[in-house]
């Protein structure tokens, strides 16, 4: 049931203001903020879905719609801006946070309000998707110009062939004559053609042609000061970036470093371009609104006060769900304590529950809580009945980490039909189990996700004495590659990690063809004494592998030697095909 909506005036700097009111008042009020060339009709649909347990607030920015339009282009600078939205969230909020949703040009003002001193007082949350602060892109413009490596070049010209429109509106007479001959009308078929948005009679507003031609006025009134002379501004205010995946305006890479200004930042994905997000997914994007400022309310209200700096607050529950599999011990634990630490609700599996219980529990301690389940990965019906599990319980993970794995040593000829089906079992079918159950889920869900396998250094450095292992590690780095190049349609990365020799429990459960108990166990000894002497911790495996999660990057060795082996692998093959023959073991 739509709840109806409620208009009011708020004057701000001499200029009236547009405001639509719906849902209960006594609900924590959501403010959302449109950008260009848009209005606040762009957000009806999420508006709508927000309304049934929100106060939800939005209102046609200066110079758009049924707003007052500035006398002068300094009436579209962001100061002003800043201070629309916040006498909004005065009148309409006066004695309680508002949680701010804003989109382009709608999160670039919101992000001037957020970063103000103070603003945690006034702002509870804010959700920002397709607006980068110009002052933070004017110090990513800086890093990238002073440090000019092949990929701050490749950002850089993307960025720019993409932000094409910037340079065309700052030139005299182009930007509004385009939108006069004929762009307005045209624009539904923009909107279809390439954001796939189903056309619609309330969208886009019939005043488009003049509010196009007005808010050509906040680019050229920002642009070029702001990020000329960017300032330092940082924010308490806790923040969740919804990066769309589709977005042909607003790179990715422009929220690298973003940490930096945001201590609590939560990062979601959503696999939609940069209206059909609004247009086409607004109930998924209201869901992760929803969750968000459910999850700040409790913990404000956990703290009983609402003046706290971000180090009195308690880790906030970043939203993010993350299975790891084998996460009993090793890596597997070292890598969800690390997503914990950083606020992410942690699923580990393994086929020592007492041990998964005990990372749950330790993960507990340092994040949201956690839980453990028994799973064998080579049991293809048994990965499936836990991802349903995890589906109904805790919800669809945003990131899994195929992590179990098992290791053997043996040339081919030693190496038996059932020492061979074990090693593939675990550490290739497991694999292939993961990816398939909780791939399914994500792609289903369609909020994109980040699929983590963990191969090894050994798939791209032969060895006669690590024959199964090493065929079964190479076999998760293609099958990497493959579901890399199918899952990008959903907007799902996957990242292949490759760690060389890592101080884990490994070396004690390995196993070794054509040797008895006691020399097996002798074996044993000698690695993990091994493995221990390295001394290379599986924290540092772990690190690397939340960073490929946040990066996306596809292929991540660990360990000097496997980054070593990688070079190699690509340089000389020949040389390692050589250095195969050598004894291992």
């Amino acid at each position: 049931m739509t709840t109806p909506t409620r208009r009011r005036t708020v004057h701000s700097g001499g200029l009236p203001l547009a405001v639509f009111e719906q849902g209960d008042p006594t609900a924590p009020t959501v403010l959302l903020v449109h950008g260009y060339p848009d209005t606040h009709a762009v957000w009806d649909d999420i508006a709508a879905d927000l309304a049934r347990d929100h106060h939800v607030v939005r209102y046609d920015v200066r110079g758009a719609g049924e707003s007052g339009v500035p006398a002068d282009r300094d009436g579209y600078r962001l100061e002003r801006l800043a201070e629309d939205l916040l006498a909004v969230a005065d009148a309409v909020s006066p004695d309680r946070p508002v949680h701010l949703l804003a989109h382009d040009w709608g999160s670039i003002q919101s992000w001037e309000a957020v970063t103000a001193p103070g603003a945690e007082h006034r702002i509870a949350s804010y959700t920002t998707m397709s607006g980068p602060s110009l002052d933070h892109m004017g110090f990513w413009l800086r890093h990238r110009l002073r440090r000019p490596t092949p990929r701050h070049l490749k950002q850089l010209l993307h960025q720019g062939l993409h932000s094409w429109y910037i340079t065309a509106f700052h030139l005299p007479y182009l930007g509004p004559g385009v939108w006069r001959l004929g762009l307005a009308r045209a624009w539904p078929r923009v909107l279809r053609d390439l954001e796939h948005v189903t056309p619609r009679a309330d969208h886009p507003q019939r005043s488009l042609r003049r509010d196009a031609i007005r808010g050509i006025e906040l680019y050229r009134a920002n642009f070029r000061p702001t990020m000329g002379s960017p300032r330092e501004r940082t924010t308490l205010v806790p923040v969740q970036l919804i990066t769309l995946t589709r977005d042909r305006y607003v790179g990715t890479y422009l929220s690298d470093g973003l940490e930096r200004w945001v201590p609590e930042l939560t990062r979601r994905t959503l696999h939609a371009g940069h209206w059909s997000a609004l247009l086409e997914k607004g109930a998924t994007v209201a869901g992760m609104v929803r969750e968000f400022t459910s999850r700040v309310e409790t913990a404000r209200t956990e703290t009983g006060h609402t003046g706290e700096t971000a180090a009195d607050r308690p880790a906030l529950d970043d939203g993010r769900l993350v299975v790891v599999t084998g996460g009993g011990s090793g890596i597997g634990r070292a890598t969800a304590l690390a997503f914990a630490e950083e606020g992410a609700r942690v699923v580990v599996c393994d086929l020592d529950l007492a041990a998964a219980e005990r990372t749950a529990e330790l993960a507990s301690l340092i994040g949201p809580p956690a839980h453990a389940y028994r799973v064998d990965v080579s049991d293809g019906a048994a990965v499936d009945g836990f991802a349903q599990t995890v589906a109904a319980e805790h919800g669809v993970p945003d990131v899994i980490v195929n992590n179990a794995g098992i290791g053997h040593s043996g040339t081919f000829l030693q190496t038996t039909e059932k020492e061979w089906q074990r090693v593939l079992d675990v550490n290739l079918w497991g694999v292939i189990h993961g990816c398939r159950a909780f791939g399914t889920l994500m792609a289903d869900r369609g909020q994109g996700g980040h699929i983590v396998n963990v191969s090894s250094a050994a798939a791209y450095l032969p060895s006669k004495a690590l024959t199964a292992y090493a065929t079964s590690k190479a076999a998760v780095f293609m099958l990497s590659d493959c579901l890399r190049a199918e899952f990008v349609g959903h907007g799902i990365g996957v990242s292949t990690i490759c760690p060389g020799i890592v101080n884990t429990n490994i070396t004690r459960t390995s196993t070794f063809s054509a040797t008895s108990a006691d020399e097996q166990a002798a074996k044993q000894a000698r690695a993990a004494k091994l493995y221990a002497r390295r001394g290379f911790p599986p924290e540092k495996v772990a690190t690397a592998i939340v960073s490929a999660v946040r990066t996306g990057k596809p292929v991540v060795p660990v360990t000097p030697e496997a980054k070593a082996a990688r070079f190699l692998s690509r340089l000389s093959p020949a040389l390692l095909r050589l250095a195969a023959r050598l004894n291992v073991t």
